[in-house]
């Protein structure tokens, strides 16, 4: 099982997709996240808590709303991750052993901050998807919902995609074309399998 990451807007998902046209199960962290905060599940009701100024009047979290509050204050967002993460964990060795169990030789686990969490440890090894702070932006204004000064917040929220190379064990570079991308992949997996 390996971890696959980047920071926002370096196609750390579209590179899931391209190893998952390949046949290779990847449990996806953000739709994880998803289901943890669920109406419902204890993971809203903590946020609930936390920021009531969040949940709608179906008692879904407005994730904009959120997002808006915690990508600007540190300590808000040291909260939500210690709400989140351990609810997001176990959701995923769920998940992973599972596949596990199935026979699957090779599984990703595609999550932002497997660096900053420290989880990289927990994989036999760590793929980074890499792209420079300009295009990163223009990604992240591309895919819509996001101003610049939104998405350029977001990226200096996280961690420089040159610090999550540092502990990498592969490095996609996905500053150019998707073709150069997908050969990339298709590369890294043969030397995978």
């Amino acid at each position: 099982m390996f971890g696959l990451t980047g920071g926002i807007g370096t196609g750390k998902s579209t590179v899931a997709r391209m190893f998952e046209a390949r046949g290779v199960p990847v449990v996806d962290a953000d739709a994880l996240a998803r289901e943890v905060v669920a109406p419902g599940t204890v993971g809203n009701a903590e946020i609930a808590r936390a920021w009531p100024q969040t949940i709608g009047p179906d008692g879904a979290i407005d994730r904009k709303k959120l997002a808006g509050i915690v990508f600007g204050d540190p300590t808000a967002r040291a909260r939500l991750e210690a709400i989140t993460h351990p609810l997001i964990q176990q959701a995923s060795a769920s998940r992973l052993t599972d596949l596990a169990g199935q026979g699957h030789p090779l599984a990703l686990y595609e999550a932002a901050l497997l660096v900053e969490s420290g989880r990289w440890r927990d994989f036999d090894g760590l793929i980074v998807v890499t792209a420079s702070p300009e295009r990163q932006v223009q990604r992240a204004v591309a895919r819509g919902g996001l101003s610049r000064a939104e998405a350029e917040a977001r990226v200096k929220a996280q961690l420089p995609a040159e610090e999550k190379a540092r502990v990498a064990t592969h490095v996609i570079d996905n500053d150019g074309a998707l073709a150069e991308t997908e050969a990339r992949v298709g590369a890294l997996l043969a030397r995978l399998r």
